[in-house]
């Protein structure tokens, strides 16, 4: 037993030095690079001035917007010589131009507008006789001192395109006649330099309060200056007149729908030498759009003014007019 128990110890060590025997040399596979076997050169320092190409995202801030309205219009009736319901055949010609730029940056704003209206009607028998005609030009600068309130200075030049008349009858022909003129092109003519405060909660109305007004009236025919009154408030033979007022503006630009928009303009004006007799003019266009150009359009004029009239005339004036038209809008 003593003999077996030795030759397991023998055959232990002899198992574990063949074991020892089969571990590889890992000493012997490590490699070591010579020293300095890549040699690295130190490049010489060039500066030089390169011109980068300018990117072709070259995007900038544009601060002006534009708007402009182009707009034709026409209504046309005719009758039959036997057609025994009445009626007289007629054709009015109607044309506008609108054109809105506005400015915005960080709390400033300038807008200006210029509207440009003529219109014609001819009946059967008759002269031609215009149904519209205005120039009108507004500039506003503004500066904000709220979300909603703002101080602006504004100035405004109105006129008209061709001469005004009166017409009569020919009691023996009973066809219309030529009466006296009664306006022409900066006769009159208005310019009015405004200051005050800008009330605008929104983008499609504001009001305008001008307590620093200035206006002047022009009359620039002397065929419309007489000796014995006064014309258009200018006194007897001048040409031009002066007022400080109180000026108030109101302008509302507002979709109804999706086809209908209504524009107006309403403005005060109080001279502080005759407060208690202001004058008032309302302009207003309800809009209604058949396709996209074109549409159907309601327009009415309110003014009172009593030096646009003649002593005992009514100082209220009223025009209206519906149309059908093609309209061209850019930006769409």
């Amino acid at each position: 037993m003593k003999h077996i128990f030795t030759l397991s110890i023998i055959a232990l060590f002899f198992c574990q030095g063949i074991v020892f025997a089969q571990e590889p040399d890992l000493d012997r596979l490590r490699q070591v690079p010579e020293t300095e076997s890549l040699p690295v050169k130190t490049p010489d320092l060039i500066i030089e001035k390169v011109e980068i190409p300018q990117s072709t995202l070259d995007l900038k801030i544009n601060y002006w917007r534009n708007w402009t309205t182009i707009g034709l219009s026409a209504n046309q009736a005719s009758f039959s010589d036997n057609w025994n319901g009445g009626g007289v055949n007629s054709l009015a010609l109607g044309a506008n131009f609108d054109h809105k730029s506005e400015y915005n940056k960080d709390n400033k704003n300038f807008t200006t507008q210029l509207v440009l209206r003529y219109g014609t009607i001819k009946n059967k028998d008759q002269l031609a006789k215009k149904s519209n005609d205005r120039i009108f030009w507004d500039n506003k600068f503004s500066v904000k001192m709220s979300k909603s309130w703002s101080f602006f200075a504004s100035l405004a030049w109105e006129t008209q395109f061709m001469k005004g008349y009166k017409y009569g009858k020919d009691p023996e022909t009973g066809l219309d006649t030529i009466g006296d003129l009664i306006s022409n092109f900066m006769a009159p003519g208005y310019l009015t330099e405004s200051i005050g405060i800008e009330f605008a909660p929104d983008k499609t109305f504001s009001v305008r309060f001008g307590t620093g007004t200035a206006r002047q009236t022009f009359i620039l025919d002397d065929r419309l200056v007489y000796d014995d009154r006064e014309s258009f408030g200018v006194d007897t033979g001048k040409n031009f007149r002066n007022e400080l007022a109180f000026q108030l503006v109101a302008n509302l630009n507002r979709d109804l729908g999706k086809n209908f928009n209504i524009t107006s303009r309403y403005a005060y004006f109080a001279n502080y030498n005759e407060w208690s007799d202001a004058s008032h003019r309302l302009d207003a266009t309800l809009t209604a759009r058949v396709s996209r150009v074109i549409n159907v359009a309601f327009s009415t004029i309110l003014w009172y003014d009593k030096n646009l009239v003649e002593e005992g005339e009514d100082a209220l004036q009223r025009s209206q007019s519906l149309s059908v038209g093609i309209t061209y809008k850019f930006p769409r």
